[in-house]
């Protein structure tokens, strides 16, 4: 029997058990680790979680980061129900003091690329020495931005999802595996 959750009016069907995401994010982590094997107490790598949505994903792969870092969030939004209303609003600004410091941007889903630009253009005003950007999934059907992704966990189809951090109006993030909308 497929497995299936309500949250308010839609309901999902099971897409990407969690034992899949944790071995993406082992394998992201792993690539991580050998990029950033050069970071010291002195010089760390600044993770920058987007938040809400992010928050579960950064939280695993902190867990597997063996490199010195600091854990900042922000909050850039775009989603109204299920569609991306284009327009990007800032609710958590950027933090302080990321002058001269590598950043690596931590999203937990990258589809339009809207909120990407946005966060690297803020990143380049701030004069960062270097951003790199890490998401958990990718739609590589609706992103056709520039801005290069440089760790990107799994690639799915351009659908609505839940679960894992993600949500449909708030609900559904504290749910381990990730739904798909049942069309």
């Amino acid at each position: 029997m497929d497995k299936k959750v309500t949250l308010h009016d839609k309901t999902f069907k099971l897409f990407i058990p969690n034992e899949a995401i944790e071995k993406a994010i082992d394998d992201v982590a792993a690539k991580l680790n050998e990029d950033y094997a050069d970071a010291t107490d002195e010089d760390p790598v600044i993770v920058l979680c987007t938040l809400n949505g992010a928050i579960i994903f950064a939280a695993e792969l902190l867990k597997r980061l063996q490199f010195p870092l600091m854990l900042k969030a922000c909050k850039l939004s775009s989603y109204a129900g299920t569609q991306s209303t284009g327009y990007i609003k800032t609710e958590v600004p950027l933090p302080a003091k990321l002058e001269g410091h590598r950043v690596l941007i931590v999203e937990d889903i990258v589809d339009t690329g809207n909120t990407i630009v946005v966060m690297k253009d803020l990143l380049d005003a701030a004069k960062v020495r270097d951003s790199k950007v890490c998401t958990l999934l990718l739609k590589p059907e609706a992103y056709k931005k520039d801005v290069k992704l440089d760790y990107v966990a799994m690639e799915i189809p351009n659908r609505f999802i839940v679960g894992f951090g993600l949500d449909y109006d708030e609900l559904g993030r504290n749910i381990k595996d990730i739904y798909v909308l049942d069309e």
